[in-house]
């Protein structure tokens, strides 16, 4: 293919025949290697990925595997000209675990039916991940020359410990990498009927941390109750701690995302949205937003109570009750400062809470103009009219690695789907069958635009 018709293609036309079998094939053997903890699966998935590379026209040193423990992490160079500093693109190749007695189909298997492709993993996150090295397969075959490196991240743990993310960023801000993009967050939404309703930017994520909450007390009899009863004493802090709302705050990114999807909702919560966005210090505005499960998480901290173990015998009084306090903390916000906030919240000298492991925050990442005039250019290749938004994710994904080191990370999956598809980490996780190609030429266009 000559390059002037691969960049055209990637721009507007419909996406060829080679690399949507190769989109294909690479989402099939995704699919069917399970890569769920515990099975050491990963490894044999970056490897199967690797061959797929280096026959491609990758030098075989320049995509490598590394084993960590039971899973691995994939690294691949695009080279380029050195005209401008390296981009990288992130995903995982990891997956939750799928019990093949609970799903229509067996999840370990990629399955075409009714216009869907069904399988754990081929929407989380082995869809944007097939898309990627499809991607970079054609436009290595074509001979495309970026002006940058185009370096791929793909860790292997991301569901669960999220260490190989660490690993890869250090690598990323070791090779002077400037920014990321990420195929795990951000992406299109379509309308029950079809049409798209938004195109959301991923600029920010908040941080994931998780606090135990404990209360230790010296037991004895159940005939003989004592007071305080370590069980009533916690589910009174917590009751406490559940009930407290952190300060509302707001972001360049949410205000806009609130902003334009008030507009686009209307009714009271959209006005609520809209209100925010201007004035984030609206209470009338705050409390609306607070009593949706849609809009609460985007205007601060939340910490909800999620579960609880305590007790050693039916007729024994607890001697140690613990309550695991899960919290999405808004960028910028100390893991140390929501800590203390609990700390007050429980108000009882008696309950200690602490991080159940070692979570950081990270800052938003700057609009970059550059950019968002891809993702603009990419979404409107499809959608002339659709409006890209910047979003914040409730979630969190590998991005918050890269940007703990500086380095702006950017979701921009090319994934559009209806809501009522979306069974992520869920049973009979499904994908439209006529995504696949408007992803691949989602990718080419980013690619191409922004290494050059």
């Amino acid at each position: 293919m000559k390059i002037a018709a691969l960049l055209a293609l990637s721009i507007a036309a419909p996406i060829s025949a080679a690399p949507l079998d190769d989109m294909r094939a690479v989402l099939k053997e995704a699919v069917e290697t399970p890569t769920v903890a515990g099975r050491g699966q990963v490894p044999a998935l970056a490897e199967k990925l690797r061959a797929r590379l280096v026959a491609a026209g990758f030098a075989s040193g320049d995509v490598t595997v590394e084993k960590a423990g039971e899973t691995a992490i994939l690294r691949a160079v695009y080279h380029g000209t050195g005209g401008a500093r390296p981009l990288a693109v992130i995903g995982h190749m990891d997956v939750v675990e799928a019990d093949p007695k609970d799903w229509t189909r067996d999840p370990f298997k990629l399955i075409e039916a009714d216009g869907y492709l069904f399988g754990r993993g081929v929407a989380d996150n082995k869809f944007d991940v097939s898309a990627i090295v499809a991607t970079l397969i054609d436009l290595k075959r074509a001979g495309f020359r970026p002006k940058r490196d185009i370096i791929l991240y793909l860790s292997g743990d991301e569901e669960t410990s999220g260490h190989t993310a660490v690993v890869q960023a250090k690598q990323a801000k070791a090779a002077n990498v400037e920014f990321v993009l990420n195929g795990d967050s951000g992406g299109g939404l379509l309308s029950p009927a079809g049409p798209p309703t938004e195109y959301s930017l991923s600029a920010a994520e908040k941080t994931y941390a998780d606090f135990a909450a404990t209360v230790t007390n010296p037991g004895g009899h159940s005939s003989l109750p004592t007071t305080p009863n370590a069980i009533v004493q916690l589910a009174q802090a917590t009751q406490r701690m559940a009930a407290y709302a952190f300060p509302a705050q707001a972001s360049e990114i949410t205000r806009a995302s609130l902003a334009a999807a008030g507009a686009k909702r209307g009714g009271p919560l959209g006005a609520a949205m809209v209100a925010f966005a201007r004035d984030p210090a609206d209470a009338a505005a705050i409390a609306m937003l607070r009593g949706n499960p849609e809009t609460i998480g985007q205007i601060g901290t939340t910490c909800v109570p999620t579960m609880i173990t305590g007790g050693h015998a039916p007729n024994a009084l607890p001697q140690r009750v613990t309550v695991t306090i899960n919290c999405r903390i808004f960028p910028g916000v100390a893991v140390e400062d929501v800590r203390q906030a609990l700390v007050r919240a429980a108000a009882d000298p008696a309950v200690t809470i602490v991080p159940t492991q070692d979570f950081h925050s990270s800052p938003p990442s700057p609009l970059r103009p550059d950019v968002v005039a891809a993702v603009d250019r990419a979404v409107h290749a499809r959608f002339p009219d659709l409006k890209v938004v910047p979003g914040m994710d409730a979630g969190a994904s590998d991005s918050v690695e890269y940007r703990s080191l500086g380095i702006p990370s950017y979701g921009v999956s090319g994934m559009f789907i209806k809501g009522s598809d979306v069974f992520i980490h869920g049973l009979n996780e499904r994908v439209p069958v006529d995504a696949l190609a408007p992803a691949l030429a989602h990718w080419h266009s980013l690619l191409t635009e922004l290494s050059r």
